[in-house]
């Protein structure tokens, strides 16, 4: 089965919205997102990188703010594919989808942030456009929200509630170690 890895808008944003004192789930998912990129690396297999550009004129993420740029232990190396996207979705908008058939690409990994934005949106495509996704589930992390109805949900809470809304359904939600088991078989 070939496999490819997502990263997704592992991006300077969020490093100043961490440094800037956000409460968020998971701070080990840099570590893990790393060690997934060495194991794929490692093995030539696929990786590819999403990255968000805003269209909104309010976004930390519009292409031509710092909050744009690649964390660095997450920069594309050589013939690493980018792919660019204005929406939540890898899939709106880009060539992901076609790129992914043409190589023979039928399994996923996924990675990055955030948990329940961008890369919830990715795996809920990926998985109805049929591919076999693994979800990092320690490599991705949330920030705590506060609901239409007033209440005040933790990191860690809408972390697990999208573990919850995808795992069986959508992927199958393994730890960094797990993956990468089963991708050096």
């Amino acid at each position: 089965m070939k496999t490819a890895l997502l990263v997704i808008d592992v991006q300077m944003a969020f490093a100043h919205r961490d440094a800037g004192g956000a409460a968020r789930s998971c701070p080990q998912a840099e570590q893990n997102i790393g060690a997934l990129l060495t194991g794929f690396r490692g093995q030539a297999d696929k990786v590819i990188h999403i990255h968000h550009h805003s269209l909104d004129e309010t976004s930390a993420f519009r292409a031509d703010l710092q909050g744009c740029a690649i964390q660095p232990f997450a920069q594309p190396v050589m013939n690493e594919q980018v792919i660019v996207k204005h929406v939540n979705s890898a899939f709106i908008g880009t060539t992901l989808e076609a790129d992914l058939r043409a190589a023979s690409i039928t399994r996923l990994v996924v990675c990055g942030a955030t948990a329940n934005h961008c890369v919830e949106t990715t795996t809920r495509m990926a998985g109805n456009l049929g591919f076999d996704v693994l979800y990092a589930s320690d490599a991705v992390w949330a920030y705590g929200v506060i609901g239409p109805d007033g209440v005040e949900h933790t990191p860690e809470e809408v972390h697990s509630m999208s573990l919850c809304n995808l795992d069986g359904e959508f992927a199958q939600v393994l730890t960094t170690a797990d993956i990468l088991e089963m991708i050096s078989v």
